[in-house]
């Protein structure tokens, strides 16, 4: 059940952005973002769902979380709009459609928040009109990139239904936004608490269900295995009775010596007494074999299980809508408490195209580099004629380093030197295990030897683009 016209009114008297600045626009799944907005001496989150019966606009009073990698979206909106101050936060008419007017220095942006269930977005333009981006790009409506979206000069959608603010449970003398971001965790849609809980019974039990019906199998083929010992003693009886057995008998009907039962083995066709014993050896060797490995599937499957239902009661105890959905997305994997190698190296590391490069951004992390997280092969860079940070590029086996990455590293090389003023650069480059340390020198000075040089003039752009590839250290 999405908002109606009336609650919207509500909700932005009760907000009042106008005058706040815009702190950071958070994505935590395509269809939901949240504007961290700060004025009149507090700082509040505002959450946007285009979710389908959900469509909804107020504040949150619950944690938003990061997506593990950005949103493209909410890139967008903060080079855009972070630091940018709101300066109209208006209805349009009755059409639940929220125009956000927001000044980032000279510029002037417009964020259209449309809350219609059936083609809810958010769309940004100019003050022309033209749209610079939208939350869901639609091509045959014109909302991409290019498009223009003017909803000021479309007619009012009068109606004939009369709406009236509902009742939403909540605490006494609680706002409007707090009734209603509570309502909607409890039972906004499939974004409701409930409804991701169910999601998550669902794909649990069914995993939980598969793998339970796969360990029995295995069981019964462990109890299968487990008689291989009577194949071992089907070999020694025949062997004990091999004057008993006549070319083109079928079966051997002997003593089980080690029951002192009688016992009636199948014989096969076409060998000799010898060779019937080593067919019933053999077996038994393959089944003890096929007994270790069923025992060890058996082991793996008991500690996946036990993960499983670990991850589903994590999962359903979990209290907020947004993380729990994130959680589903990710297949209910949490971040590990322990650093990670990214985590643990100084300086900035930033992933491009499935490379690696470091940059140390001072003399003692260069010398930590050198010594602890680069080899012979790895690329290292560094400006002439200017102090500033060694950047390597972490070797791959088998790879060739791409002219990009050479650019991308030969950017971040002149942009961290001393002369990043003058917007380009000589630098050279050559393998790690070229370097020999200066002997008596300072921390990290090292000479190159067998260098290649390269010009840089700095591009803006791909240093942009690096930044979106940083690795974020916890």
């Amino acid at each position: 059940m999405s908002l109606n016209w009336k609650e919207i009114d509500l909700i932005l008297s009760e907000l009042e952005l106008p005058g706040c600045q815009i702190q950071k626009a958070l994505q935590s799944a395509f269809d939901v973002i949240a504007l961290a907005v700060h004025g009149r001496g507090r700082s509040r989150m505002i959450l946007i769902s285009l979710s389908p019966g959900a469509c909804r606009f107020h504040e949150t009073f619950r944690a938003v979380p990061k997506t593990d990698k950005p949103l493209r979206f909410a890139e967008f909106l903060n080079s855009r709009i972070t630091n940018g101050w709101i300066e109209e936060a208006v209805q349009l008419g009755d059409n639940r459609i929220v125009r956000i007017t927001v000044r980032q220095g000279k510029n002037r942006c417009r964020a259209y928040v449309r809350l219609w269930s059936n083609a809810a977005n958010v769309i940004v333009t100019d003050e022309g009109g033209t749209i610079l981006d939208a939350m869901r790009r639609l091509p045959k409506r014109g909302e991409q990139s290019g498009g223009r979206y003017a909803p000021e000069e479309m007619a009012a959608d009068a109606g004939t239904r009369e709406y009236q603010v509902r009742e939403f449970p909540g605490i006494a003398g609680s706002s409007f936004n707090e009734k209603v971001d509570a309502y909607y965790a409890e039972q906004g849609g499939r974004l409701s608490l409930e409804s991701l809980r169910e999601q998550v019974r669902r794909n649990w039990e069914g995993k939980i269900g598969r793998l339970a019906a796969s360990l029995e199998k295995l069981r019964e083929k462990e109890g299968d295995f487990a008689l291989a010992e009577n194949l071992k003693q089907y070999g020694d009886i025949i062997l004990a009775n091999l004057g008993k057995i006549r070319p083109g008998d079928r079966w051997l009907e002997a003593e089980n010596f080690y029951t002192g039962e009688g016992v009636r083995i199948k014989l096969e066709e076409g060998l000799e007494g010898p060779g019937q014993a080593e067919r019933y050896y053999g077996q038994y060797r393959r089944a003890k074999r096929g007994l270790e490995d069923v025992r060890r599937e058996i082991g793996r499957g008991e500690a996946e299980l036990s993960r499983l239902e670990e991850v589903m009661a994590r999962l359903l105890a979990e209290t907020n809508p947004l993380n729990l959905q994130k959680l589903l997305r990710s297949g209910g994997a949490k971040a590990a408490p322990t650093l990670n190698a990214d985590q643990k190296r100084p300086g900035l590391s930033f992933r491009r195209k499935d490379w690696l490069i470091i940059v140390g951004r001072d003399a003692a992390e260069n010398d930590v580099l050198l010594r602890r997280h680069v080899k012979g092969n790895d690329l290292w860079f560094h400006v002439r004629d200017y102090p500033g940070s060694y950047v390597f590029i972490k070797q791959r086996s088998g790879k060739t380093v791409p002219l990009d990455i050479l650019l991308d590293a030969g950017n971040l090389a002149v942009f961290y030197s001393k002369g990043r003023n003058n917007g380009e650069g000589n630098l050279f480059y050559t393998p790690v295990k070229y370097l020999r340390r200066a002997k008596n020198g300072p921390k990290g000075l090292v000479i190159p030897t067998q260098e290649k040089n390269l010009h840089i003039k700095v591009d803006e752009g791909r240093l942009r683009e690096l930044e979106l590839c940083r690795v974020e250290k916890q």
